[in-house]
C-alpha cells in the first residue's frame, strides 16, 4: 500500500480544510452558538488538527448535530458545485484545474471528525434519557457510519468519496447543460 503522510495530504488539500472549518463556523452562526476561536488552516507535522473551531457549549441537540455535520453538507455540496462549474471549461484550462483541485479537496475533507461524532453520540445518549425520538436513535447509526468512514481514510476512502462527488457533479452538468 502506498502511504502518504497526513501532513502532506493536509497541505495538498488545504482548501478543503478551510471549507470544512468555515462550515463549522457557519453552522455555529446559523444555530446561534457563539464562536470563540477559529483556525481555518495550520500546517503541522505533529498530527494536530489542520484547523478547528472553538465555540460555546450548544444548548440544543439540533445545534450539536448541525454544527458537527456541517462540513459533510457544505463540503459535499461545494465539491459537486465546483465540478459543475469546472465542466464549463476545457480540462486543459488552468481554471478547470483550479476548480477541480478545490472541488476534490472539499470532498476529501467532507467527513466530520471523530470528535464531532463523539459530540453527537454523547448528546444523543442524553436526549434519549429525557425526550428522545427516532432521530436520536438514527443518529447512532449515522455516527457509526462516519466512524467507519474515518477509519477507512487509511485506505483512501475519503478520496473515493471525493471522486464520487465529482462524478455526481459531472453527471449533473451533463444532464442539465449537455457538457
Amino acid at each position: 500500500m502506498f502511504i502518504i503522510p497526513g501532513y502532506l495530504i493536509s497541505l495538498l488539500t488545504f482548501p478543503g480544510v478551510i471549507i470544512h472549518e468555515w462550515s463549522h463556523k457557519k453552522f455555529c452562526e446559523w444555530t446561534r452558538v457563539r464562536v470563540e476561536k477559529v483556525v481555518y488552516y495550520r500546517f503541522s507535522f505533529s498530527g494536530k488538527p489542520a484547523g478547528y473551531v472553538i465555540h460555546e457549549e450548544p444548548k440544543k441537540y439540533t445545534q450539536t448535530f448541525w454544527i458537527s455535520v456541517g462540513p459533510l453538507v457544505i463540503n459535499s455540496l461545494a465539491s459537486i458545485v465546483l465540478t459543475i462549474f469546472a465542466s464549463f471549461f476545457s480540462s486543459e484550462s488552468i481554471i478547470w484545474i483550479f476548480l477541480m483541485w478545490v472541488g476534490v479537496s472539499a470532498g476529501v475533507n467532507a467527513f466530520p471528525s471523530n470528535h464531532d461524532m463523539k459530540n453527537i453520540w454523547e448528546t444523543s445518549k442524553k436526549e434519549i434519557k429525557t425526550s428522545g425520538n427516532i432521530l436520536h436513535y438514527l443518529a447512532f447509526i449515522f455516527v457509526a457510519v462516519m466512524w467507519i468512514a474515518n477509519a477507512l481514510r487509511f485506505f483512501w476512502f475519503d478520496f473515493l468519496y471525493a471522486f464520487l462527488l465529482v462524478g455526481v457533479g459531472s453527471s449533473i452538468a451533463s444532464y442539465l447543460f449537455g457538457l
